[in-house]
């Protein structure tokens, strides 16, 4: 690369759970600069998803968050001609952005009342093993492995 990496701006946690994972949620979760609409939705979410389990809302989802996290995904490389999907590992920031993008993007595809029913229902199912944003992960490691005879063209 000719330029320097950009420097990751520090991201301040949010003020109920002190937590900085939880206001990168909320980034992701918000549309057109609507942050405080976003933590809304995030904490009514986690109230409706304490009320279902009948757990902390807050552990519930940082179990649905480590059980979507990936652990190897494919790469395409172009060698010879030909694309090939290469298995690599994840690296440590990309599994929490893809599992919070992924959490977000199945809570918004699924039926439900409000985006916070919606969030919260995803955010359940996926504390189980279950539900769209589980079913990609597992989408994504079943690829991994049916390419593994490509390993050996790493990136």
């Amino acid at each position: 690369m000719r330029k320097t990496q950009a420097k990751k701006l520090p991201l301040a946690p949010d003020s109920k759970y002190n937590d900085i994972q939880v206001t990168r949620f909320v980034n992701n979760l918000m549309w057109e600069g609507k942050k405080n609409t976003a933590f809304n939705i995030f904490y009514h979410a986690l109230e409706k998803v304490s009320k279902q389990t009948s757990e902390d809302g807050y552990e519930v989802w940082k179990r649905a968050l480590t059980n979507i996290t990936p652990a190897v995904e494919v790469r395409s490389r172009r060698i010879g001609g030909a694309t090939f999907q290469i298995p690599s590992e994840v690296r440590p920031d990309r599994k929490i952005s893809l599992s919070i993008k992924w959490l977000i993007r199945y809570s918004r595809e699924r039926n439900g009342r409000s985006m916070a029913d919606k969030l919260a229902n995803e955010i359940v199912a996926a504390s189980k093993g279950e539900g769209g944003a589980f079913k990609k992960k597992e989408d994504t490691h079943r690829m991994a492995e049916a390419n593994k005879a490509f390993a050996h063209f790493k990136i």
